[in-house]
């Protein structure tokens, strides 16, 4: 697929009032170890929490609110428009209330399969695929050190070939209340942060595979 616009970004968009209320009504919520798309929910021995460990660290908290939804909805759109992009989407998957404290990470992945979701037929999510990812920066860029949001514009695994000239780094996040919007087959990472926290809320928005 060919793509001019590999982001869309929209600064200090969300309002502080906004992120504060994220930020506190996530952290009255049940916190969980973030996992990867290939453990599932089930429990994890200690050798699968190392090995999750390697590839991803942090904390977080699922949220599915209509007052969150609310606000981000409008930015997918027009960023989907504005873009270029004009993906087909019909709903969004529960956004992900996510911490970096000190050495968290997030390795080299991207949000989207090639195969849909297999789920009961009266799930609204089967048969869809995640076509849009948001990030939104809820904590100012001055708050805490590392913690770097990169892409990788390659059409396969970063960790393949380590070339540093095919990554950018997403600058654009940085001031707090803003949101990252791009197809979720880019690849990115969120680089160890190596002081302070670092809240972000992430959410999919799903529609049926491309054609």
């Amino acid at each position: 697929m060919n793509i001019t616009h590999y982001y869309w970004y929209f600064s200090k968009a969300l309002t502080p009032r906004f992120c504060d209320d994220v930020i506190a009504y996530a952290n009255e919520q049940k916190e969980v170890m973030a996992r990867t798309g290939g453990y599932g929910d089930r429990k994890l021995n200690k050798q699968e929490v190392l090995d999750l460990k390697r590839k991803r660290n942090s904390d977080l908290v699922w949220l599915n609110d209509t007052w969150i939804y609310k606000e981000l909805h409008p930015y997918v759109h027009e960023a989907n428009k504005a873009a270029g992009w004009n993906f087909d989407w019909e709903r969004s998957e529960s956004c992900q209330f996510t911490k970096y404290k000190l050495n968290q990470y997030y390795d080299w992945h991207c949000d989207g399969w090639d195969k849909p979701y297999q789920r009961k037929k009266e799930d609204p999510s089967n048969g869809k695929i995640r076509k849009l990812s948001m990030t939104c920066q809820l904590t100012d860029g001055s708050e805490y050190k590392g913690g770097e949001l990169e892409f990788d514009f390659r059409n396969y695994d970063p960790h393949m070939r380590d070339e540093t000239k095919h990554r950018i780094q997403c600058k654009e996040i940085l001031p707090r209340g803003s949101i990252i919007v791009f197809p979720s087959f880019v690849w990115h990472r969120v680089k160890p942060v190596t002081s302070g926290t670092r809240y972000s809320l992430v959410a999919w928005h799903l529609g049926r595979p491309f054609r």
